[in-house]
């Protein structure tokens, strides 16, 4: 393999330095840098309060302390419990892990309706931010012997019923959530919103890096917190295109990802539920859909429209929040016994990205979403010059979801006016009744290059009338080391989504090689051919419900 590949391009880079302002925009605030110190002391037992309050009001106290964590390193965390909560009364435990960049603060709103229910809730900063102490392990072991720390810490100062433990957490505290699961066999339910089970899927999907998300990450844990050395020459490899290190970054991200340990869970048992966005720019949903389908225990899945963790921000406001009434129903089931009937509806739950409110629609699975597997000829042979955006992109990390979900505005694109030379098009002719998309989209083709490197991006879109397209779905692709002018095959699962495409409305698939999310791989005055041989014939298959 090449040691190393070309730097970022203009477009890329400046889509880095644009995501980065959007994470401060998004309440990121400058660290202090300096760790925080670390106990003297290391028993479970040992923890400094700095600041309490009751709410009178409510009955609910907060108090804010310290909690040595793995390795003596100290964790910022708070506890919200009831005011009148003692040892005579065991109460469920609720660990919320906080999510990338973000204080322990940050729940505080959930944090009270759930203390205000009944339940002790102890909320801390992940090591390596804020006032914690340690560095960024991202969701390394250390992370994940810090939530088992906390539970301990938990059972010997709070009034908490060791038989009824429970994690949730949002984005990053999502995905130490799920790890956590697989760990520690205390935790008897688990609610992860917006979080990965495949960190490599996730950011390097199709071999490719997805370089606005990774550079949201970066700029975040920098402006936030202290990453490792191991985190930092992750990223330094990450954004080189340093295939030698390819396996490494793969190893690293599988030891992060709770689809790796996803025996353990089972094993374990806890109650587990998913919930996530369609349009998540920083998780897409595919990994999570896997996993539920491979969970044995008590089990739930949601997907809405929405971008990464917009559809829970209200909640952290305090305002109505469906996802987070979700999240409370299932913490009641699993950990209070309540017989609320949230085990008792379909265990999927999906609202369609055209869909008014949160008009949830419930299957028995993941694989039985879709009615009908329709399949969708390619048969013209497509040749584009790369390296050259067409104007069919995916939109902006955290923003083209969110205006899909608000708005009701996907990424668009004048089908009829994209240039040909950089764009391969195929279309359908017009429908003549909805189409309900449902599930994972996939493309099978022939592919043949001039170059032994490169990079192309595969768009569904939904066309109107007038040409202009809506995005539905999108994924990349990138490919090494090939012989120039030989073809080979390529099967690409696009993001799954829900969305209903108008009768009178066709379907248009483009290609190009150029999206300002990802890192690509073109050499300058590179070709890309897409065919359609007699023995292998290329289409799409379009996951649909009547």
């Amino acid at each position: 393999m090449t040691p190393a590949r070309k730097a970022l391009r203009p477009t890329t880079s400046a889509a880095l330095s644009v995501t980065v302002m959007a994470g401060a925009a998004f309440g990121l605030a400058p660290s202090t840098a300096a760790a925080a110190p670390t106990p003297t002391a290391t028993a479970a037992t040992t923890a400094t309060t700095t600041a309490a309050s009751t709410d009178t009001s409510s009955g609910i106290s907060i108090r804010f302390v310290d909690i040595p964590g793995d390795g003596g390193v100290n964790l910022a965390a708070n506890v919200v419990a009831p005011a009148n909560a003692d040892a005579s009364h065991r109460l469920p435990l609720v660990v919320l892990p906080t999510s990338w960049s973000l204080p322990q603060v940050e729940y505080l709103a959930q944090a009270k309706k759930l203390a205000e229910a009944g339940y002790v809730v102890l909320t801390y900063n992940t090591r390596g931010f804020w006032q914690s102490g340690g560095k960024i392990e991202t969701a390394g072991p250390p992370d994940i012997a810090d939530a088992s720390k906390v539970i301990d810490w938990a059972l010997a100062n709070t009034p908490t019923d060791p038989d009824h433990i429970g994690m949730a957490g949002l984005s990053y505290g999502a995905g130490i959530s799920l790890l956590a699961a697989g760990a520690d066999p205390r935790i008897k339910a688990v609610v992860a919103m917006s979080g990965w089970t495949d960190l490599v899927g996730s950011i390097y999907s199709g071999r490719t890096q997805h370089a606005q998300a990774a550079g949201l990450l970066a700029g975040a844990g920098a402006l936030t917190g202290r990453p490792s050395e191991e985190f930092q020459q992750i990223l330094d490899d990450f954004f080189s295109s340093n295939l030698a290190k390819e396996k490494d970054l793969i190893a690293w991200g599988k030891k992060r990802s709770a689809a790796t340990y996803l025996d353990r869970i089972n094993a374990n048992g806890a109650a587990i539920m998913l919930g996530n966005s369609w349009g998540d720019s920083i998780f897409p949903p595919n990994s999570y859909a896997d996993f539920f389908e491979k969970l044995t225990g008590p089990k739930r899945l949601e997907l809405r429209p929405g971008d990464h963790a917009t559809s829970e921000l209200t909640g952290l406001l305090g305002l109505p929040n469906t996802t987070w009434t979700h999240a409370r129903q299932w913490l009641d089931r699993y950990l209070k016994g309540e017989r609320n009937g949230i085990d008792s509806e379909q265990p999927v739950q999906l609202t369609s990205r055209t869909a008014d409110g949160d008009d949830y629609e419930g299957y028995p699975s993941w694989s039985a979403v879709p009615s009908e597997q329709r399949r969708v000829p390619l048969a013209a042979t497509e040749k584009v010059t790369a390296n050259h955006d067409s104007g069919a992109n995916a939109g902006t990390v955290l923003l083209g979801g969110a205006l899909d979900q608000f708005l009701k505005l996907p990424p668009l694109a004048s089908i009829p006016l994209l240039p040909r030379s950089y764009a391969a098009v195929w279309q359908t002719g017009a429908y003549d009744r909805e189409q309900r998309v449902r599930g994972t989209v996939k493309l099978h083709t022939t592919v043949t290059s001039d170059r032994s490197d490169g990079t192309a991006v595969a768009y569904l879109y939904d066309v109107g009338p007038l040409g202009v397209g809506k995005l539905i779905t999108h994924a990349p692709f990138t490919f090494h080391d090939r012989t120039p002018g030989a073809p080979f095959g390529v099967d690409l699962e696009l993001f799954s989504t829900a969305y209903d495409v108008p009768a009178g409305h066709r379907l248009a698939l483009v290609m190009d090689t150029v999206d300002p999310l990802y890192i690509e791989h073109n050499p300058d005055g590179a070709h890309l051919t897409f065919s359609s041989p007699d023995a292998d014939p290329s289409h799409l298959t379009i996951p649909v419900r009547d």
